[in-house]
């Protein structure tokens, strides 16, 4: 048997027929016609006033760092259980970021626990929505209007999601997508920022042209470009937008099969979760998931790591997700908690990746969950055995 991978990037449709166009065209340095007919999908899918296309999702943070006017010391609620980017932007303007323990269901920052984290130097809540789930925006921004607050959305791994209707991206006052190989749509490395607040596009526009007001003199509304603020290289190249564009021409397709291979491994494992040997991902009914990942919760750290090098050795990759960035040498140095997080330091034990991509087979598939029950049941009855002799032992 071969091996099963745990990822691998998917060539859509006319990717590289439009990166050959793009050539054609002679403009592959930024800003040309892909990157904004990928600017327009993203706008019509979200409803932001504006989307930029930025080289990567950690840029769009970047980006929104520098649009709140962040000073040293000010302060931004996040949950710990995200990848290092979503404290890594505000940590470069001299912020700090404030860890708040994310919820057992969704793994999403636990908006009951937001307004004990405010204090006096607190600008933003940075909510991250998981494995393409929309976080309880409504809540969040509720707190946010009543303690004058901004809303940053990380949505990198939720394009395409929705939460009541309303897409990802367009809940808070600013929203950042990533095109990374591991997402659902993608162009190697690549992201975007949207912007829900039409007062902030005109300096965004500065900000991701290094800080010159350029765009304003394409557009004739001055005589010359010059730098007017600070800002950086926020403008990705004109070829991982062609590519991009390619992607997000098959929105509807893409977002079907993952729905499919989602579907197939809640099926499979269906019997695991009902006896109690591990957790699906939870999806509240309100809220509309892109099926960006499937994970599975594991009762705990051992069973997770076992279980996970028992699937290498049957040729399967799977990897667990975040190193809780409150537990790692930066964040205890740059950062501070909320008080203890329980749930955080739990989950990011016990989660397990499974492969999925979009072409991964059905039989795949099932060959994952055949190794992963066949693991799992052998261990409940081991542990059941144990449990067994250790009870005659006392009784005699």
């Amino acid at each position: 048997m071969g091996q099963i991978l745990f990822n691998k990037p998917f060539i859509a449709g006319k990717e590289l027929y439009y990166i050959a166009q793009a050539v054609t065209y002679g403009n592959i340095g930024g800003d040309g016609r892909f990157t904004e007919q990928c600017s327009e999908l993203l706008q019509e899918l979200t409803g932001a006033s504006r989307v930029l296309m930025t080289p990567s999702c950690t840029a769009a943070l970047e980006m929104t760092a520098m649009l709140c006017d962040l000073q040293p010391g000010d302060e931004i609620i996040m949950p710990s259980f995200t990848f290092v980017s979503t404290a890594n932007a505000f940590v470069r303007v001299g912020a700090k970021p404030v860890f708040v323990d994310v919820r057992a269901d969704t793994l999403h920052l636990d908006e009951s626990q937001i307004e004990a984290a405010i204090g006096p130097r607190t600008r933003a809540i940075c909510p991250v929505h998981y494995a393409g789930v929309c976080c309880e925006m409504d809540r969040i921004n509720e707190i946010a209007l009543s303690h004058n607050l901004l809303v940053i959305e990380d949505a990198a791994q939720a394009v395409n999601a929705f939460y009541k209707g309303n897409a990802a991206g367009s809940l808070g006052d600013l929203g950042c997508f990533s095109f990374h190989e591991t997402k659902n749509y993608i162009c190697g490395e690549g992201g975007a920022l949207c912007l829900n607040s039409p007062e902030l596009i005109e300096r965004a526009e500065i900000i991701r042209d290094k800080g010159t007001n350029r765009k304003q003199f394409f557009r004739g509304q001055v005589d010359k470009y010059t730098w007017v603020d600070v800002g950086s290289s926020f403008v990705p190249s004109e070829i991982a937008c062609a590519f991009l564009y390619g992607q997000l021409e098959m929105f509807d397709v893409i977002a079907r099969r993952r729905h499919e291979i989602d579907e197939i491994y809640r099926v499979l494992l269906g019997p695991l979760e009902s006896d109690r040997l591990l957790r699906l991902p939870f999806v509240p009914k309100h809220c509309g998931t892109n099926n960006h990942m499937f994970y599975v919760l594991l009762p705990d750290q051992n069973t997770r790591d076992e279980l996970m090098d028992h699937l290498r050795q049957q040729g399967i990759q799977s990897v667990f997700h975040f190193v809780p960035l409150h537990s790692s040498p930066m964040g205890q140095r740059v950062a501070h908690s909320n008080g203890t997080l329980p749930v955080t330091d739990r989950v990011s034990q016990c989660l397990l990746r499974l492969p999925f991509f979009y072409e991964i087979k059905y039989e795949d598939q099932l060959r994952v969950v055949q190794e992963l029950t066949k693991f799992l049941r052998n261990r409940a009855v081991t542990i059941t055995s144990e449990q067994g002799e250790m009870q005659s032992r006392k009784a005699a």
